[in-house]
Order: structure tokens, then sequence, then C-alpha cells
């Protein structure tokens, strides 16, 4: 039997790719690299992206032809390799050393947001991730005082004969917020511009070295803000903070709709029902439904998305965000004897880690989002 790269194109022109029907030789994938040696073929298929759903298929076909219309006996299993005329893109320098960014979102003020996302930093730092906490509530900062930090200067570091600024770290967290660049007891009066500028370098301009997950504490509502973290950032998913209260729950299906929005499609990982109930110190087992019972796990329900946790609204919570250490640390400090609070931010932590696996998982790798302006 003789073999000859001819031979070898006709039998490869009954291999049709499966989005168009076209033949694979008509299409120009077959690179023109055909090796002979014997009965052994060697040669390349060109495919537009390493992401196309019939590679497999089209090499297992073009196998099949050749041992069919050519000879069984030809040795070409195994001896097709894949190219491809469009490489993937690299991962933006920004925030090189992150793998998973998540942001803290809620429809409006007052729900909890910021003391769910310190608690949920200093649980996942707990566990033994490496964390890092953003405070991108630019108007109303608030993880200086959750944190015990609001008068601690800011460092400059040279990495890579440049300079960053340098997180400050506690409870194991690298934090960062503007409420370090401004006067604490002057509101700040900025316009959009001048305020997502101002989030910009906070991200880029900081040293946040290797990161398991990057939290971003974002201001409630939908802004400009929202906007410039989903440009700048590939963001991996977002966890939404309500309470039951239905004005509240009305918010929070708003700025789920706007990260599930086709222009900015950005993975709802869960939501958070916060103030879930009331429940006095003196009588840990009663429970009130102040805000409502259920509310934001019917929401989840109804959406389709899960339902992270649900956390109390105890004075304990309360009392520890107002003296600068997240009751979350006491999963950190003594586990064992962590309360009922701590320890529902602690399941939140797991199902959060969950969640985004869950995520990886299935969905492509996260990139920045276009958001065309008409």
């Amino acid at each position: 039997m003789t073999l000859y790269p001819n031979l070898i194109l006709d039998a490869l022109k009954n291999v049709r790719y499966p989005g168009d029907g076209k033949n694979i030789v008509e299409k120009e994938m077959v690179e023109d690299d055909i090796r002979i040696d014997g009965n052994k073929v060697t040669f390349s298929l060109i495919f537009d992206k390493p992401t196309d759903p019939f590679i497999r298929s089209v090499v297992r076909a073009a196998e099949t032809a050749i041992n069919t219309y050519i000879s069984p006996d030809v040795e070409i299993k195994g001896n097709i390799s894949t190219k491809f005329r469009k490489e993937p893109e690299a991962r933006p320098e920004v925030l090189p050393g992150v793998k998973n960014i998540i942001g803290i979102s809620s429809g409006k003020g007052g729900v909890g947001k910021s003391t769910v996302s310190a608690n949920l930093a200093v649980a996942l730092a707990a566990m033994g991730y490496k964390v890092g906490l953003l405070d991108a509530d630019i108007f109303g900062p608030s993880m200086p005082k959750m944190f015990g930090v609001e008068d601690e200067p800011i460092y400059m570091v040279n990495k890579n004969d440049h300079d960053y600024i340098e997180p400050i770290e506690k409870y194991g967290v690298k934090m960062l917020s503007i409420g370090f660049l401004v006067d604490k007891e002057k509101a700040v009066l900025w316009r959009g511009g001048m305020a997502s500028n101002a989030l910009k370098q906070l991200i880029t301009d900081a040293w946040w070295g290797d990161l398991d997950y990057f939290l971003i504490d974002m201001p409630p509502g939908t802004s400009d803000i929202h906007l410039t973290l989903v440009q700048t950032l590939p963001i991996t998913g977002v966890v939404v903070v309500s309470t039951p209260q239905e004005v509240a729950l009305a918010d929070a299906r708003k700025g789920i709709a706007m990260f599930q929005n086709p222009g900015v499609n950005v993975p709802i990982l869960g939501l958070v029902e916060n103030m879930a109930w009331f429940t006095p110190a003196q009588h840990p087992d009663e429970r009130y439904y102040i805000f409502g019972k259920e509310g934001g796990k019917e929401l989840a329900h109804k959406l389709g998305v899960r339902l992270l946790a649900q956390i109390p609204l105890v004075m304990d919570i309360r009392e520890h965000a107002d003296d600068g250490e997240p009751v979350a640390v006491a999963l950190e400090t003594d586990p064992a004897t962590a309360n009922a609070d701590a320890c529902a931010f602690g399941e939140l932590a797991r199902n959060v880690v969950e969640a985004v696996e869950q995520r990886n998982r299935d969905l492509p790798a996260t990139e920045k989002v276009e958001v065309t302006k008409k």
C-alpha cells in the first residue's frame, strides 16, 4: 500500500464540520504538515479556538475516514494534533495573582451588606484561604471601622521596580478602603467619574499579591461604580445580600437583574438573607421574624439562585462590628466555642466556596465585561 498526501486529503474530504456542513479540506482545516512514515500518518487540524465544541468529534471522524476510505491498516489513531487560529487571550494584568473575584452587592442600603462582607472575609481566612477585601462603597466606607483600623497609616511598597499601595492586613485579611484616604468626619463629595477613578487606583495601584478570594464590598443599588468594577475586573460571581422585607427584596431583584443583563452577564453565586430573625440573648431558642419570614429564601427559590445563608439579627454581631472585631474572628481564635452567630458566617463561607467551585466547573473562565454605551 502506497500512501501519499493527496490520498489523505481525498479521504478527509468526506469529513464535514458539524457547524456548517462543509468538508474540512474545503474549510482549510487540514494543516500543510502531512507526514507519512510507512503506514503511520500524522498531521494537524486547525480550529478557530480552543473552546470549539466539535474538536473531538471532528478528530474521530478524520481517523475513521482515513481507515475507511484508504485502509484499516493506516496508523492514524492518536496521530492527529490540533492547532488554533485564535490563541486564547492572556489573563489581564490587573490582579494577576487572584484566583476568584467575588462581588458583595445589595439592592438598597441598610441590609447589612458590609457586615456580611467583613465577616465572610474573616471566615474564609479562618478556613485557611488567602483573602483580600476591597471597600468599594466610595460614599459610605465602613471597613476601616469594622476592622478597627480607622487611624492606620497607608504605606507604599516597591515591587518589580514600581511603587504600590500596601493593603492593611488584619484577621488574616488584606484590606483597602477609600476611607483611608479621606477625612472620616466629612462627606465624600465626588462626581461619578472621580469616584470610579479612585476605585480603579485601589485595584490597580495596590499590591494584593496572591489571593484565593478577592471580595469587593460594592455600594448599594446600581450605579457607575458597578459598571466600573465589571469593566475593570473579570468578576467570578456576585453574592447578593437582602433582608426578608418586601421593600428590600424588590431592590434585590433589581440588583440581580442588573448582573444577569446580557450586556453584563456576571454569574449570581447566591443570596444571603440577613436579619432573617431576631433571637434575644436570654432566649436563644426563640425566633422573632421582625422583617418578615423567609422572604429571601422564597426569592432565591423563585429566581433559581442558591440560598447561601440566613443570618440572624442579634446584638452580638452589631457590637463586634462597632468594636472593630467582626464576630467571625471567633472562628479563627476558638472555633470549638464559637457562638451561633459566628457559625452562621462559617456556614456562609463554606457555601460560597462550594458555589464558586461549581461556577468554575460549569461556566467558562471569567472575562472583563464590555459594556457599550448607546
